[in-house]
This record gives C-alpha cells, sequence and structure tokens, in this order.
C-alpha cells in the first residue's frame, strides 16, 4: 500500500530574532503529533526543517532520531526559467510513498505550495495516485486578508512585483486597474529588507481613494495591521521593519 503525501504547515517565525513563541499556539496538537511520525520528508530546507523536528519533537517524541530522518531539498529552479515551469522529474522525490512510507512537505513558512514551492510536487503526487492530505495551520496570506478589511469575496495573489522601478510602477498600475473593475483584493510579499522600497513604491503609484494594507510580523509578539487609504497613510507615514515578512494588499475604489 502506497503512503500519504502529508503538506505540513510550518510556523510563519522563520528568521525572526524575537524568542520563538510556542509551537501549539501556531499549530494543532494534532499536527504536530502528525509531523513527529513522518520519518521521510520533502523540504525547501532542510536546515530550517530540522529546526522544526527538533520543535515538534519538544512537544510530540519524534518517531525515531532526528539524525535517522530523511530530509530531501526540493530542486532550486534553474536561473532564468519561468515560475511553473517543470522542473526534472520528480519521481525520485516520491519514491518513499511508493514504497509505502507516509511522506512529509514543507516549506520554510506556512503553508507548502501556497507561495512556496512545492506545488509541482504534488502535482506529481496525483499523478502517481497517491493520497495527498494538507494538514491545517497559519498562511500569512489568509490570516493578512482577514485582517485587512478588504474584500475577502475576491482576492488574488501577485507574488513579487518587479524589481525594476518602471516596470514596477507599470505593474502596480495594472494590478489597481483590475482591482478596481472587479473590485478584487491585491496581495503581495517582497524579499527581506525591501519592504520600505515597496511601500514608498505602493504610496507612489497608486491612487490616494486606494485602501492599503499592511501586515507585518504575522503570529509574532510584534506582529502589527494597519489598513487605510493612500492618502491616510502619506497623512501618517509610518516606518516598517525591514528584516520581518510582511505581506502588502490593496483594493481600489
Amino acid at each position: 500500500m502506497a503512503g500519504i503525501l502529508y503538506l505540513v504547515p510550518n510556523t510563519l517565525d522563520f528568521g525572526t530574532v524575537e524568542p520563538l513563541p510556542d509551537l501549539q499556539a501556531s499549530l494543532p496538537l494534532g499536527v504536530i503529533r502528525q509531523a513527529a511520525q513522518l520519518t521521510h520528508w520533502v523540504a525547501e530546507s532542510a536546515k530550517t526543517t530540522r529546526a522544526f523536528l527538533k520543535r515538534v519533537d519538544a512537544v510530540a517524541p519524534l518517531a525515531c532520531p532526528l539524525q535517522q530522518i530523511v530530509i530531501v531539498e526540493l530542486p532550486r529552479p534553474q536561473k532564468g526559467q519561468q515560475a511553473g515551469a517543470a522542473p526534472a522529474d520528480l519521481s525520485a522525490l516520491l519514491a518513499p510513498a511508493l514504497q509505502g512510507h507516509d511522506l512529509g512537505l514543507i516549506s520554510e513558512a506556512g503553508l507548502p505550495a501556497v507561495a512556496d514551492p512545492g506545488a509541482l510536487l504534488v502535482a506529481a503526487a496525483h499523478a502517481q495516485r497517491l493520497q495527498v492530505i494538507s494538514l491545517p495551520g497559519p498562511s500569512s496570506l489568509l490570516l493578512a486578508l482577514a485582517a485587512s478589511g478588504l474584500n475577502g469575496q475576491s482576492f488574488a495573489f501577485v507574488g513579487y512585483l518587479p524589481t525594476d522601478a518602471a516596470q514596477r510602477g507599470t505593474r502596480l498600475r495594472e494590478l489597481e486597474a483590475l482591482s478596481r473593475r472587479h473590485q478584487q483584493t491585491q496581495l503581495m510579499i517582497e524579499t527581506p529588507y525591501r519592504n520600505q522600497a515597496l511601500l514608498a513604491a505602493l504610496l507612489a503609484q497608486l491612487q490616494a481613494a486606494t485602501r492599503l494594507s499592511v501586515a507585518s510580523g504575522l503570529t509574532l509578539a510584534s506582529a502589527f495591521t494597519r489598513t487605510d487609504s493612500v492618502a491616510g497613510w502619506k497623512a501618517r507615514p509610518a516606518a516598517l521593519p525591514n528584516d520581518v515578512p510582511t505581506v502588502f494588499s490593496f483594493l481600489a475604489a
């Protein structure tokens, strides 16, 4: 009998300098216990997965010593490869499940395969007729959307914006027009240390009445969410922590 591919959520405190919160503050006990039973993993990062499993072990003892747990990293996309393009054959990563072992898929933070690598492995698992179970846990995108007060009935995650200033401005104006036409919330993220640069670009390109929401450090003690019009943000400027994961969203008037 084939094993199951479990999509295991990680906490959102990756890379934080704050004291790590209790694991059970972010993950249900049932998820922690399931993670403790898995001896085979596919991960975005083996290092952060070992750190995660150490936290799991403090709550629910691992099924075997950490040194015996098999962790294989997802292949990195080739430079210049478009998102969603088919990588090398992933069947080898699913070999443990095909041999009868339950297999965990985990990213560095949040839900695997959502705004993170892993979707192609899930697609490969379905192609192999493997059972896929997504375990409940934190998603920064949904937590930010829920706390924003923006339209939660129609929304889109657009990933990262272009780094080139002109291209980024064009993209923001396109997204704002789309948001206005469909009353659709647009969500985006930025790489570390570029939070303030993205906020400045949003304030420079969006219309005054567009509502802009910033959710930073979700699930951490320092977490905050602020939603205001672009005009309100300009009237009451705020400095963002550059080294804390942040989700930006807006809804055009």
